[in-house]
């Protein structure tokens, strides 16, 4: 009898302590929702988690956004700036992962070395040397400095997850694939690119995340309010001028995260089969 109590306790212990670290990550999302249905002075002068009544003007006033810019228009432009450089990013970082998978060519140690050595270097570093760039470019004030980079595979980090993806891809099925006919590129996009499925996922939810949530490089390159993604749109509606409807802030706050989490649950399963296999090697 008690060699059976002891792995019960220890079970319901595990789930005790499980159960209290997902009741504290959780614990802000609800209070950001909980802030969005409450007054300003509900919200500074309560510590109850649940408003004493449900009031959705946070959100009409959260959704005309500031000045003449409406939530909808930064929404949109988010959309703008981070679906190009979402798929952009998957289709460059197949192409080169491929290459340094399946490929023999000269020098190929020594510049596998140098992409991932890349992975090292501060994004301080890079900041002021890609700005003149960009600016000589005339990208300034344009979603160019997110897309373009993109389009030429240069995010080292989805590289690597994806060769290490694919270096355990049996090289059988390429040889079987060549003995039907079918060319390098053909082997891509009918054989390795199916099997890679889960990471091509993981790093299209990991760039989706990273880019929509960029504050930093969108403050930089951007500067007409127009063009404002909601990141930089959310920081436009604390105005320190005057009194800040922190009620409304929550309410754009819990707006901006909704499609993040979507596309998060929506594609779980693949995700965490694309992080866990990714460097297993056959």
């Amino acid at each position: 009898m008690a060699r059976r109590t002891k792995p019960a306790i220890r079970k319901a212990t595990a789930y005790i302590v499980l159960i209290a670290i997902g009741a504290l990550m959780v614990y802000p999302i609800l209070f950001l929702i909980s802030a969005s249905f409450k007054t300003n002075q509900e919200l500074f002068g309560s510590a109850s988690l649940l408003p004493k009544s449900l009031s959705l003007s946070a959100y009409a006033e959260a959704w005309s956004g500031v000045g003449r810019n409406s939530f909808a228009r930064f929404l949109g432009n988010t959309f703008i700036l981070v679906i190009p450089t979402v798929a952009f990013t998957i289709v460059s970082s197949t192409i080169v992962a491929y290459g340094f998978a399946r490929f023999n060519f000269p020098f190929k140690r020594v510049l596998t070395l140098l992409m991932i050595s890349t992975l090292m270097l501060p994004n301080a570093v890079l900041v002021i040397p890609r700005y003149i760039m960009f600016t000589r470019f005339g990208w300034a004030n344009t979603y160019l400095p997110f897309i373009v980079p993109a389009l030429f595979a240069c995010y080292p980090f989805f590289i690597f997850l994806l060769m290490q993806f694919m270096r355990g891809i049996p090289r059988e099925l390429d040889e079987a694939a060549f003995i039907d006919g079918c060319g390098s590129f053909r082997i891509l996009v009918d054989v390795i690119a199916p099997l890679c499925a889960p990471a091509l996922f993981s790093a299209g939810i990991l760039q989706f995340i990273w880019t929509w949530n960029d504050f930093f490089n969108s403050l930089i390159y951007i500067n007409s309010v127009s063009k404002f993604p909601i990141a930089l749109g959310l920081r436009l509606g604390m105005d320190t001028a005057g009194d800040i409807s922190w009620n409304k802030i929550m309410a754009m706050s819990f707006m901006s995260i909704v499609p993040c989490v979507v596309l998060f649950f929506s594609a779980q399963k693949s995700f965490i089969e694309g992080i866990a296999t990714t460097g297993m090697k056959g």
